[in-house]
């Protein structure tokens, strides 16, 4: 008889609540394997990594901006989600990369995969804010072709902008890629990535950037034309802050699929431009976003819903990387977004909010977003 994946979800505010939840958990003869733990920077993650290692269960961890495993959201706590499933089905792999080439650190982990599983799909976290998290993705499609499975997110650090973790039973990095490989022969693993704010405006062109740093559109300060459609008045330094950047990103229209947020999260007040969390070519056609309301959440819901009827109508476990920007600009309906992805297949669940998510768009291509809900269901074939 074949026992498929089991999965339980529990949270806690210390170590010792971990290891109190753990208990119960494991108590009516439940066996994990897998833990998938995200954490605050402000617990102890070498204590709940030797934790889990004491139990024989692997562990796939990232630091976090706040964590849950249903609509209640923990500050400075922990939120995971335990599988039983068996050992031979996934494989973890860490790597560094402080020579910052990370497209081919994500090649040779890709690689290390393939030689494991001849169909692999990727759970990935990385650390460091000056990632770029998008040359990982492009790593993982070298190695693995186009339509590589891959979603994840950049860990992070309780919105301190010091420094973040990845972390795995027995090692951690603040500058690394950590990866989850499952076998999709045996796993079905599937996601969907999904922002809601809306456009506003017509499309403007980026007349001046350096990779991620934004100087102009239609020859204007960028920051100058943000304030004017958020209706802003830029008197004092004090005034704008990262909120207003997270309700105001800039989306970056693509060939093909939906458009990608790029908010600013860092301001020059010399020239009035900004860095973004991703890079915005010079020449890139952009429109900008209206603050979000509650069709934001009712269309990251109905993401997951057709995901469930094309392509994972049960599942096992579900997992979520939503932006920090959404936790900020979307405020008390962050719970009713959290509660609806939940309802939708209603099994344990586990999630936090990330520095960036890291998916593919929906029709398009592997891109490193911001200000949206990724989310992964798996199942035991």
């Amino acid at each position: 008889m074949h026992n498929y994946m089991k999965a339980k979800s529990i949270k806690g505010k210390s170590t010792e609540e971990i290891k109190t939840a753990l208990q119960v958990a494991m108590s009516d003869n439940f066996k994990p394997t897998l833990a998938i733990a995200f954490v605050s920077i402000y617990q102890n993650r070498k204590e709940i990594a030797k934790l889990f290692n004491d139990n024989n269960i692997a562990v796939f961890g990232a630091t976090t901006n706040g964590s849950f495993i249903g609509e209640e959201i923990e500050r400075q706590g922990a939120s995971i989600v335990l599988l039983d499933v068996n050992p031979d089905y996934f494989s973890i792999i860490v790597e560094e990369y402080p020579n910052r080439n990370y497209r081919e650190v994500a090649a040779m982990v890709a690689r290390k995969a393939l030689e494991k599983f001849v169909n692999p799909a990727f759970l990935i976290a990385g650390s460091h804010v000056k990632t770029d998290a998008e040359a990982l993705l492009f790593g993982f499609e070298d190695a693995v072709g186009r339509n590589v499975n891959i979603h994840g997110c950049m860990a992070g650090d309780d919105f301190t902008f010091s420094e973040q973790f990845v972390f795995t039973n027995d090692k951690e990095t603040n500058e690394g890629l950590l990866t989850l490989v499952f076998n999709q022969d045996k796993m079905n693993i599937a996601g969907c990535a999904t922002c809601g704010w809306k456009a506003v405006g017509t499309v403007r062109t980026v007349t001046k950037s350096e990779g991620n740093h934004v100087y102009t559109v239609d020859d204007i300060p960028v920051l100058d034309l943000t304030a004017k459609y958020g209706g802003l008045e830029l008197k004092e330094k004090e005034d704008f802050s990262v909120e207003v950047a997270a309700q105001f990103p800039l989306q970056m229209q693509r060939e093909k699929g939906d458009p990608v947020m790029r908010p600013g999260l860092l301001i020059d007040w010399n020239d009035h431009s900004f860095y973004c969390s991703g890079t915005v070519p010079e020449g890139s056609k952009i429109r900008f976003s209206l603050p979000p309301d509650f069709d934001v959440v009712e269309k990251v819901v109905q993401s997951c819903e057709s995901l469930k009827a094309s392509n994972i109508p049960e599942a096992d476990a579900v997992i979520v990387f939503s932006c920090a920007g959404r936790f900020i600009a979307l405020g008390p309906l962050i719970n009713q977004e959290i509660e609806g992805i939940k309802n939708v297949w209603n099994v344990p669940m586990a999630g936090m909010f990330s520095n960036a998510e890291l998916a593919r768009a929906t029709g398009g291509n592997l891109e490193m977003h911001n200000c949206t809900a990724c989310v992964v269901a798996m199942k035991e074939k």
